[in-house]
């Protein structure tokens, strides 16, 4: 029998969100996510399927902030391109509508943005890994993002301070490598970025 006690020690993960009224699971379309309530959760529609996301942590918050903030300098205030943070919708392709932690678009490629969100691939995501996320961001995310045509993607762990740089190769991610410490991103979508690991989780 499950205790109390033994509840409270479950941490909440990326589920399907079966509890709010809509179609059925896989028939979502960006018209239904757009008509959910905003009830303080976190949504997102990857192949038709609707899922909520448990709400992050203080060190989630603080990476996503600083991550935002250093490529915010070295990307839009350089007119490279526009960096934006959640809430703000991408919409990969029908039925697939994600916010990712942080979204960077190439200057290039700004067409992919309208007033009410990203529709299409953007140059580059990154998603914060916490323990109700992980899976979800190496499964799913990480299909869905390659199938868009996403150039890189950065898992970034705060707890053990480490980002993960993925590059898409022939339709799927090669991981790069795992940086940590006073390493440097060889990131080739946002090249030279001045900014060594640790600088992420301070």
């Amino acid at each position: 029998m499950i205790s109390a006690s033994d509840v409270l020690d479950v941490l909440p993960v990326v589920h399907p969100a079966d509890h709010i009224l809509g179609p059925e699971q896989g028939q979502w379309t960006y018209t239904d996510y757009a008509a959910v309530p905003n009830d303080g959760h976190r949504y997102e529609v990857i192949e038709g399927v609707l899922y909520m996301a448990p709400a992050p942590g203080s060190a989630h918050q603080s990476a996503n902030n600083l991550l935002q903030t250093y490529l915010t300098i070295h990307v839009q205030f350089t007119g490279l391109g526009r960096v934006f943070g959640p809430p703000f919708d991408v919409e990969l392709a029908p039925g697939t509508v994600v916010q990712p932690d942080v979204t960077v678009v190439l200057a290039p490629n700004l067409g992919v943005v309208t007033p009410r969100g990203i529709v299409g691939a953007p140059d580059l995501v990154v998603e914060i890994a916490s323990p109700g996320t992980a899976t979800h961001d190496r499964s799913t995310k990480l299909h869905a993002y390659s199938g868009a045509g996403i150039r890189e993607y950065w898992i970034a762990d705060p707890h053990a301070y480490t980002v993960e740089l993925l590059v898409l190769e022939h339709g799927s991610y090669r991981a790069a490598g795992v940086f940590q410490g006073k390493a440097l991103l060889p990131s080739t979508v946002v090249p030279g970025l001045p900014v060594r690991v640790e600088q992420f989780f301070a």
